[in-house]
Formats: C-alpha cells, sequence, structure tokens
C-alpha cells in the first residue's frame, strides 16, 4: 500500500489510508449524498459510501491532489456494479423506457424531498443525469463508465433531461398549488 513515508524533508506524491481516511470523515456529506443519488436507496447507499472507502484504502496508489476525485469515482464504479443491471448496459440502444420517470418518489428522508424528481428516475437515467449533469462527466467517461457507444450516451442524455425539466416542471406546479 501506498505508506506516508518523510524522506528528508519531502512527503509522499501518494495518498495514503489515513489520507482517506480523513478525506472520508470530512467529506462524509458529499460522499454519502452521491451515494445516494446514484442508488436511491439509503441502505445501498451506506454499502456504496463504505465500498468505495474500502476501495480507495485497499485499492491502487493514486496522487494526493487526485484522492477526491478517485473517491467520487470509486463510488461511481460502486453504484453501477450495485444498482445498474448489467442487461440494461448491454442492449443495443437505450430505450425511453430504460430512462423514464416510473418509480414513485421516495418519502423515508429529509433528502428524498430534495430530489424527488431526481429519485423518481429509472435506475439507468438517474446514472446518465447524476454522472453527466451533477458531477460533469465527459460524454466519454459517461459512455464508458455505463458501457454504452457514446452516440447511445448523448440520445439518452437527451431523452433525461427533457423528460426531466417536465418532471420538474410538474413538481414547481403542485408545490405553487398547495
Amino acid at each position: 500500500m501506498c505508506a506516508s513515508k518523510v524522506v528528508g524533508k519531502r512527503q509522499s506524491v501518494y495518498a495514503t489510508r489515513e489520507d482517506f481516511c480523513k478525506l472520508f470523515m470530512e467529506s462524509t456529506n458529499s460522499l454519502y449524498l452521491l451515494s445516494f443519488l446514484l442508488t436511491a436507496n439509503q441502505e445501498k447507499a451506506e454499502q456504496c459510501f463504505v465500498a468505495g472507502l474500502d476501495d480507495c484504502v485497499d485499492g491502487n496508489p493514486v496522487f494526493h491532489g487526485w484522492a477526491y476525485s478517485w473517491a467520487r469515482r470509486m463510488i461511481v464504479r460502486n453504484a453501477i456494479q450495485m444498482v445498474v443491471p448489467r442487461s440494461a448496459l448491454k442492449k443495443p440502444a437505450l430505450g425511453a423506457s430504460d430512462l423514464s420517470v416510473q418509480r414513485e418518489p421516495l418519502k423515508n428522508s429529509a433528502l428524498d424531498g430534495h430530489f424527488a424528481g431526481l429519485l423518481a428516475l429509472e435506475d439507468l437515467g438517474r446514472f446518465i443525469y447524476v454522472l453527466s449533469v451533477l458531477e460533469r462527466y465527459s460524454d466519454m467517461d459517461c459512455a464508458l463508465l455505463l458501457d454504452v457507444s457514446i452516440r447511445e450516451f448523448r440520445e439518452a442524455r437527451r431523452r433525461v433531461l427533457s423528460s426531466g425539466l417536465q418532471t420538474l416542471t410538474k413538481e414547481m406546479s403542485n408545490r405553487q398549488h398547495r
């Protein structure tokens, strides 16, 4: 593992176990929120968060400056493995039914209310939105992570964003009429 050894006055350029533990402690809220938005389930989000920490601590060495990005990437990778079925990723083309709002919004925590529209998206559509819009991953990174072509990813994102705008408009309208 990448040990933090001080050679003379120079510290290791790699993040250590302690660095990752500190990072996860200091960034618990944002890392857990990412886990939750991807999994749409509190129990899976906790598992994803812990698996992300384990992967960072026991995984390949990364440069100190990349530790936070690497931690987020490990959470994304674990969430994909936990939630998105491989069959959904291997379809010849992503259909509208793979991306549309089909789930009842969750109502079991304070977080759920703020993100109801996003959490109501089907898994693949939610991943596309979180990765491309919130995390600002490149189209190529998103396509690679989701194991689809860049063309398929772009078309799917277009559908997710257009359906997402409709959902957001409905939510805002419903809130105004309460």
